[in-house]
């Protein structure tokens, strides 16, 4: 009985701490911009702390198109392990947060998980952005080319860095483009 207590409060103790990087730092405050429309169009994912069906992605690429009740149909598309890898398609849907400056999102997957997405980082001109969370489990260095310069690159590993993420962790995701052969041009498919 008494090495069950022990045990039972080294889990509790041990418990909180494995989130304790993200308890280290503020909120992430979100990119605050007038236009959502600016988020519309295809990024290539260029670095990624990823979610389990992102993980060995080649030539990943996200596309956002407006659907008619104002959400964002988002498709991602990439290919697994290798550039010759059939293409797979996710499909997420996500809603813009009010009030939030049009920087929080709340993404639907599979129809019943939702999850927080913040634009951490937009790149004045808007060809590069940072998505984030709060809790510094994923984060996606989106470009509107399939390459950045290695000043922007490093760039995006300070602010990660600084946002309170282990640069270490971040994945550079293969990209090699154009693509030749079969689902070459296969991005997305239909949004509700």
């Amino acid at each position: 009985m008494k090495r069950l207590v022990v045990l039972t409060l080294l889990a509790a103790w041990m418990l909180p701490a494995w989130p304790v990087r993200a308890r280290q730092f503020d909120p992430i405050r979100p990119v605050h911009t007038a236009d959502v429309d600016r988020y519309l169009g295809r990024w290539y994912v260029l670095a990624a702390i990823t979610t389990r069906f992102e993980r060995d992605g080649y030539n990943a690429v996200e596309t956002f198109r407006r659907n008619d009740d104002g959400s964002i149909c988002i498709w991602l598309r990439q290919r697994h392990g290798r550039f010759d890898a059939p293409v797979k398609l996710f499909k997420s849907t996500a809603s813009v947060v009010e009030g939030s400056g049009h920087g929080e999102w709340r993404v639907r997957f599979f129809a019943f998980l939702t999850a927080r997405y913040l634009v951490g980082w937009l790149k004045p001109d808007g060809s590069q952005a940072m998505v984030v969370r709060d809790a510094r489990d994923y984060l996606w260095f989106l470009s509107r080319t399939p390459t950045v310069a290695a000043a922007d690159y490093a760039a995006m590993l300070d602010r990660a860095s600084a946002m309170g993420y282990d640069p270490a962790a971040i994945r550079r995701v293969p990209q090699r483009w154009p693509e030749h052969g079969a689902d070459s041009d296969r991005f997305a498919g239909a949004c509700p």
